[in-house]
């Protein structure tokens, strides 16, 4: 789908009033943009699925999802979160999040992420992580040459130099070092704590099987379960490799406080990964499992931002994921694989609302391939734009951490 089609008005006027695509041009960092500075990368690993949490107010939106969309606000008891004329929020924010959201420290980047297509988790997550012009993409021969051993954030910490004076201030809260943080400059990990729950539940297969014993119907039931069971294991098995070994949404919020401490006191560039997003089945809408999720990972960034205190002013933290899920839900009251997605940026600093590019979801024209949201805002250029906020890096630097790409001044800090 051509970008110049079902533009929001607003966007267009956004866009019309200087939104820079200009990668010579420098903002001028913050004040303080040093060592006080503060970047916290948080990786929602599987694809969460955005739609549902910031929520498109149009019929398509609750057409496309019967079972798992969101009532418009004021709608009903657990009816979404008002926002703007365009979008809600899931409610599983409004006693964590909601509060930080209203006073403007915190803001969405719908249709968002890579342009890579293959749906694939692995593949997806480290072409993000890595930060490099995808396979066949046309690049200025002029720009850097790619290094495939290196993540995009370890070549930040190496433009910053000596602004990090230490290796104990670029950090990554997991169990084994990530790609994104692989390359020249070293960097250290710390393991995080794990919490979890079965994925299935014996005692209700076990009423069944009692149920039916006797009847004609004893084989089938039986067979069912066994069938449900092997699918729930296989279920679970994927969404477990899709997490590459991330904490929970549970195990983030209960290291949150840990997470911010370090980053008030040593660290100043950091990244953790957030595992449990695949939801292909039995997903949930106002509440259930993608909202339960949701409600721990919001919990952990309000902890996280509350500990943070009077450095919360000069944090940025920027929660992403590999790609989106379907706009229509599935077969399984779940959704698939999909595209675009949506960022989260959060911040003391941070501008709040809605930002970057956006089209009206009110068809399936409006849909990537009729099916997931559209990339209209591509990541690499969407943190250049940031890092130059942040850091005031210049063009060239800005190419030796995201070679080819062209920086996009969101104006969000």
């Amino acid at each position: 789908m051509q970008r110049r089609h079902f533009l929001h008005a607003g966007a267009a006027a956004a866009l019309a009033g200087g939104l820079s695509l200009n990668a010579t041009r420098t903002w001028a960092a913050p004040a303080g943009s040093t060592l006080d500075t503060r970047l916290l990368v948080v990786f929602l690993r599987g694809a969460y699925d955005a739609c549902n949490v910031l929520v498109p107010q149009t019929s398509f939106y609750a057409e496309s999802r019967p079972n798992i969309a969101i009532a418009r606000p004021g709608a009903a008891k657990d009816a979404a979160l008002a926002f703007d004329a365009d979008w809600a929020l899931m409610p599983a924010l409004q006693s964590t999040l909601y509060p930080r959201i209203q006073a403007g420290e915190v803001a969405f980047i719908p249709f968002a992420g890579i342009d890579d297509l293959t749906r694939s988790h692995f593949e997806t997550q480290d072409r993000v992580e890595l930060g490099l012009p995808l396979p066949g993409e046309h690049v200025d021969p002029a720009a850097p040459r790619a290094d495939t051993t290196q993540g995009f954030l370890n070549r930040l910490a190496q433009e910053l130099g000596t602004r990090l004076d230490s290796d104990q201030r670029v950090m990554a809260f997991t169990d084994r070092l990530p790609m994104v943080l692989q390359g020249r400059r070293m960097v250290t990990n710390t393991s995080l704590g794990r919490t979890g729950k079965p994925a299935t539940d014996a005692r209700q297969a076990a009423l069944l099987q009692k149920m039916y014993a006797g009847t004609t119907l004893e084989r089938g039931v039986s067979e069912g379960l066994d069938t449900q069971k092997q699918v729930a294991m296989e279920m679970a098995a994927e969404m477990q490799e899709a997490s590459r070994n991330a904490i929970t949404p549970k195990g983030f919020d209960l290291e949150a406080t840990r997470i911010a401490r370090l980053m008030r006191d040593q660290v100043r560039v950091g990244f953790v990964d957030v595992g449990g997003w695949d939801t292909h089945v039995g997903q949930g809408g106002a509440t259930g499992a993608l909202a339960g999720r949701i409600t721990d990972l919001s919990r952990g960034l309000d902890t996280f931002a509350r500990e943070m205190g009077p450095a919360w002013k000069d944090t940025v933290v920027v929660v992403i994921s590999e790609f989106g899920r379907t706009f229509k839900e599935n077969g399984n009251r779940g959704t698939d694989h999909g595209h675009g997605t949506a960022y989260w940026v959060l911040g003391g600093g941070v501008k709040g609302g809605v930002h970057g590019e956006q089209v009206a979801l009110t068809g399936p024209a409006a849909l990537n391939q009729g099916r997931d949201w559209p990339v209209l805002n591509e990541y690499r250029a969407v943190f250049g734009g940031l890092f130059q906020r942040m850091y005031g890096l210049d063009a060239a630097q800005l190419q030796r951490v995201f070679p080819g790409a062209q920086p996009r001044d969101l104006r969000l800090v």
